[in-house]
């Protein structure tokens, strides 16, 4: 019978155990295939420490060995006397530890070309010690949280933050890579610079880069203040009045929401370019204000929250309507103000389809998305794909501030709205 201690799932136990003893048992199993000889962690780990050239990434692999070890140490240690810290230790170890071991699959041919010890070192190359070593990682740090009670959502959302780090760390890699070149056939750069950033602002920079940035923040910035002063408007109005012809109005709005956007872009561009307007910025924000009206559900789902004797008790002590919306409904509307402002700031700051086709070829217009799209051209990818890179990662810091600092308001207008 199994001996239960309190906050431990005993009946995973076992198979966080089992799969835990397999990680142990796969470093002594081949590594890599290196010119026909199998290589375990170990005895690489000895060639490494011994070779002329050496890679910072060699610390993963002594990572791998020693967290593996430590792991499996908590292993016996639980196996002898369990207990909730000697659980939770374990647990910190292995996320460690497969993080490490993951880290692997994207380092180990900087790693052993590095170390003189292969030259076109492939994947395939990888030994069933390191595959196996990686799936039973996986599964032991599952069921060890399993054993810890820790929620399944987390468990979850543990091992999809960790698949999607790694799309993150290689434009973050590429853009700091010193070596040039679409492919280079490794995931960890050899060298880091800074310079790919500092191009993309130099005078002599056939690429003019500060201008699509700020083209792009005068454009976000002015679609931001109109969308969001129109769906806010509309949605009051829908949410508070009662008129003639309201609800044909609202289905009207949404039965054209349902179709997407590109379908009437041509049509757009011939008045655009009737009225003398193409490829100008001023286009792009009268274009995005013009159908800013069909946002509306979201905002008006958040205003019919609000009781509506606060309007009453308004128009008693003669307030008009103008005076209610921005004297009493926006003060008490935040967070949908915030949310229904960032969406629109995100929607300006990475729209691509209209602006590509709006610009045509006149640069000086673009925002950064045609910009950076422009750089993937097949006679220009080779030269300048470090510098998109560079670019990509400048693009979305403005975006991590505004969630980072923003992402109170956001949850509460998104479930202020579900609510209504």
């Amino acid at each position: 019978m199994k001996k239960a201690v309190i906050g431990l799932n005993i009946k995973y136990f076992t198979r966080a155990v089992l799969f835990g003893v397999l990680q142990f048992i796969c470093l002594f199993l081949p590594y890599v295939n290196l010119n026909g000889d199998k290589l375990n962690f170990f005895k690489i780990a000895g060639m490494l420490a011994g070779a002329d050239g050496a890679s910072r990434l060699n610390v993963v692999v002594y990572g791998t060995i020693v967290f593996t070890i430590l792991s499996f140490a908590f292993v016996v240690v639980n196996l002898i006397s369990k207990s909730k810290v000697k659980v939770q230790i374990w647990q910190c170890l292995q996320a460690i530890n497969t993080a490490a071991i993951t880290i692997l699959l994207f380092s180990t041919k900087t790693i052993v070309e590095k170390a003189g010890l292969a030259s076109g070192f492939l994947n395939r190359n990888l030994g069933a010690g390191y595959f196996g070593g990686l799936i039973f990682a996986f599964l032991t740090l599952i069921f060890v949280m399993k054993v810890n009670e820790t929620n399944t959502g987390y468990i979850v959302l543990t091992i999809m933050g960790i698949i999607w780090m790694f799309p993150i760390l290689w434009i973050l890699l590429t853009a700091l890579r010193a070596e040039q070149g679409y492919y280079v056939g490794y995931f960890f750069p050899k060298g880091l610079t800074l310079s790919n950033f500092t191009k993309l602002f130099a005078k002599d920079s056939v690429i003019p880069f500060g201008k699509w940035w700020v083209n792009t923040f005068i454009v976000a910035i002015c679609g931001c203040v109109l969308n969001t002063l129109i769906i806010l408007a509309t949605s009051f109005t829908l949410s508070r009045t009662r008129f003639a012809g309201r609800k044909a109005f609202m289905n009207v709005l949404m039965i054209i929401g349902l179709f997407p956007g590109f379908m009437s872009l041509i049509a757009v561009y011939n008045i655009l370019k009737g009225i003398g307007l193409n490829q100008s910025l001023v286009a792009l924000i009268i274009v995005s204000a013009a159908g800013a009206a069909m946002g509306y559900h979201v905002s008006k789902g958040f205003f019919d929250t609000i009781p509506r004797a606060v309007d009453e008790a308004a128009i008693i002590d003669g307030a008009s309507r103008l005076q209610i919306f921005t004297h009493i409904t926006l003060p008490l509307s935040k967070s949908i103000i915030v949310y229904t402002a960032l969406v629109n700031f995100l929607a300006a700051w990475s729209d691509y389809i209209f602006p590509s086709m709006l610009f045509g070829d006149k640069q000086s217009s673009y925002t950064v998305a045609v910009g950076l799209y422009w750089l993937t051209d097949f006679r220009r990818i080779d030269r300048y794909y470090t510098q998109f890179a560079a670019g990509a990662v400048i693009v979305a810091i403005p975006i991590v501030i505004l969630f980072i600092w923003l992402q109170k308001f956001y949850v509460e207008g998104l479930s202020g709205s579900v609510k209504g």
